[in-house]
């Protein structure tokens, strides 16, 4: 395998298992997670049998000070390049299609760290008080120090998992996320926010707590099913409604060489969704204004993820929240019918839902009640006065919210 020219964004801003060096937890859950070319293809990722060529940094400044993205092929092999002076353990948490990934990692670190892996439930089923308990168990037993440090290896809810349990052990020990979904290279990974979900709905308990690098290494993606490449894909496609335009004009030219990991249009709209994040998170860390632009189409989208207990995917959630959004803009007059039937059709070619049930109204309406975003009884929406020009509508007539509602139903 070879190493091609990394992209570089900086952004600112049980007991016998663990001892043996390697942990599950006995349980499943809906998802699917990333799945790898294997162990050969792995090893190769692992031990860099090819040179890194020169690569652009990108600065971003920011509160946290900066860390690194890294987007190519074959950048985990520089894995151990992002940690710390000190570290002597290092934790990999991972989902168990990747238990092959995962292995051929420790077997390259081993020889300088003492590594442990900890497999935890594939997709959302990651994202429970139960499953961060038990890392912390590994970690206790361990006897991991501040100087220790964490990967997450995985999906965004593997990535979102293991940097609230870095950012809650000892109150903060280094974390390097490694996304190898999509949705975890150009949201989930990126960014500092971390968490886990309650009874009463998403991410509800977390923290903001940024990794020392991220590593989106674009091999870990080629045998990815592509029902799961294309999920992440909303995340992409909004990125492009709420600012990075370009990402349109790419997915409207070809599709199908846009979803292509292999292909440079791929390489590109990644590279643009990741560098808006970092640019917006660099400018307000913890959410207090610009950030929650990133919100697009979420808010609805949360509410149907906690209405569906979390059997529907992410990005497909989303999506409907995106054409739910924009309905919103065109109801209060800020969208064009033209930009809400843009929404549609390119969602539509990323084989993305457009449309939900009717008859759910009450239930959503509670689930985005309890959004984060929401300011006591009063609601926030990200929504657009046109494509790339985001902007919040706080507090909206339920008869809006329902209007806009009735022109997704299906």
């Amino acid at each position: 395998m070879t190493i091609d020219s990394p992209t570089i964004i900086r952004v600112a801003g049980s007991a016998a298992a663990a001892a043996a060096g390697t942990a599950s937890v006995a349980d499943t859950a809906a998802g699917t997670a990333a799945t790898a070319d294997g162990a050969s293809a792995a090893t190769a990722a692992a031990t860099g049998s090819a040179t890194t060529s020169a690569s652009t940094p990108v600065p971003v400044g920011g509160e946290t000070g900066s860390y690194d993205i890294i987007v190519g092929r074959g950048v985990l092999a520089g894995l151990r390049d992002t940690f710390a002076p000190g570290v002597r353990k290092v934790l990999i948490v991972h989902a168990p299609p990747l238990a092959d990934w995962a292995g051929a990692l420790r077997d390259e670190l081993k020889g300088d760290y003492e590594v442990l892996l900890a497999e935890v439930p594939d997709g959302e089923g990651a994202k429970r008080v139960e499953v961060a308990s038990f890392l912390w168990q590994i970690l206790g037993q361990a006897d991991f120090t501040r100087s220790d440090a964490i990967v997450g290896f995985g999906g965004g809810a593997t990535t979102d998992l293991a940097g609230f349990v870095a950012a809650t052990w000892l109150r903060g020990v280094q974390l390097i996320q490694a996304p190898t979904t999509v949705l975890g290279m150009v949201d989930a990974a990126v960014g500092g926010k971390t968490g886990i979900n309650t009874a009463e709905g998403k991410n509800l308990v977390g923290a903001f707590y940024a990794p020392t690098a991220v590593l989106a290494d674009l091999d870990t993606l080629v045998s990815l099913p592509k029902n799961d490449l294309l999920a992440g894909f909303a995340e992409i496609a909004k990125a492009g409604f709420i600012g990075e335009t370009e990402i349109l004009d790419i997915l409207e030219a070809d599709v199908a060489a846009a979803t292509d990991p292999t292909t440079p249009q791929f390489r590109r709209v990644v590279e643009l969704s990741i560098g808006l994040k970092a640019r917006v998170v660099s400018e307000d860390f913890r959410e207090a204004g610009l950030r929650e632009i990133l919100n697009y189409g979420h808010t609805l989208g949360h509410a149907i993820e906690h209405t569906e207990r979390y059997q529907w995917r992410h990005g497909a959630a989303v999506a409907v929240g995106m054409v739910f959004a924009a309905e919103l803009g065109r109801l209060t007059g800020s969208l064009s019918d033209e930009a809400v039937d843009r929404h549609r059709r390119i969602l539509e070619s990323l084989t993305l839902p457009t449309t939900y049930p009717v008859g759910r109204w009450n239930t959503l309406l509670a689930a985005m009640q309890r959004d984060k975003k929401a300011r006591g009884a009063m609601l926030r929406f990200i929504v657009l006065d046109d494509i790339g020009k985001p902007t919040v509508l706080t507090g909206p007539e339920t008869s809006l919210l329902f209007a806009a509602y009735q022109e997704i139903g299906s």
